[in-house]
């Protein structure tokens, strides 16, 4: 409970629930506003507003015009298909692949989120995935004092990090390549905490920052060029 200045108390906002955080998170990605979402999908954007902040139960048929307007499936609101390896869509063939340049690179990289470490480790190479922020053109990221991570400083690594929309089988990827280092000046990791901290989910303690700093970037981007092949009818 939490109280006004008249002391009066009031009940703090409920979990928003999966399905709330999910609506919320593809807005976001999409860039879209609420009041933009709701015209499209012919509903009250007060009732998006509380969706995305409390849990409440939603019809099929709202479900449906929600997916629509943030062009995604049902399956994917209601968080289907998260065991499963992403990219089972079939290949749309009005699209384009591009190559993206440094600038578009680091455009996609700066968000910060999660990435892939390559490395070389004793039973070979090895992908692990990290969460990271970007700051002053390097890739930050936290790990054990004594893991595989940590003794990768000094070596050559690569860094990647991709993004995928299966609605549209569509998506892009980048590729770091450049020196892991183990940072242990007191005030660069404290700038670091302040400006870019990476979180890690994994929890535990994993208090070794490590910075990547890059040798090269290339990436690569796969561009709608028309309306997606649908490999099965999925209710919307």
């Amino acid at each position: 409970m939490r109280t006004t200045n008249e002391g009066r108390a009031h009940p703090r906002p409920a979990d928003p629930g999966d399905l709330g955080r999910r609506v919320a998170r593809r807005r976001a990605r999409l860039g879209l506003t609420r009041e933009l979402v709701a015209e499209r999908g012919g509903l009250d954007p007060g009732f998006l507003e509380y969706l995305e902040t409390h849990p409440v139960p939603v019809g099929v048929t709202t479900l449906a015009r929600i997916a629509d307007a943030l062009d995604t499936t049902v399956t994917d609101l209601l968080g289907g298909g998260r065991d499963v390896p992403s990219g089972r869509a079939r290949a749309n063939t009005r699209v384009r692949l591009e190559e993206l340049d440094a600038a578009a690179c680091w455009a996609k990289l700066s968000p910060g989120g999660v990435g892939r470490v390559i490395l070389a480790a004793p039973r070979g190479l090895v992908a692990l995935p990290v969460n990271y922020r970007v700051l002053d053109a390097g890739i930050l990221y936290r790990t054990e004092a004594d893991g595989t991570l940590s003794r990768a400083a000094g070596s050559e690594v690569a860094f990647e990090v991709d993004q995928l929309d299966e609605a549209f089988a569509t998506g892009w990827s980048v590729l770091v390549n450049g020196t892991a280092s183990t940072v242990t000046e007191e005030e660069a990791v404290h700038w670091f905490q302040q400006h870019a901290d990476p979180r890690p989910w994994a929890g535990g303690t994993r208090d070794t920052w490590m910075r990547i700093k890059p040798t090269g970037i290339s990436g690569r981007i796969i561009r709608p060029d028309g309306p997606p092949i649908i490999e099965e009818e999925i209710p919307r």
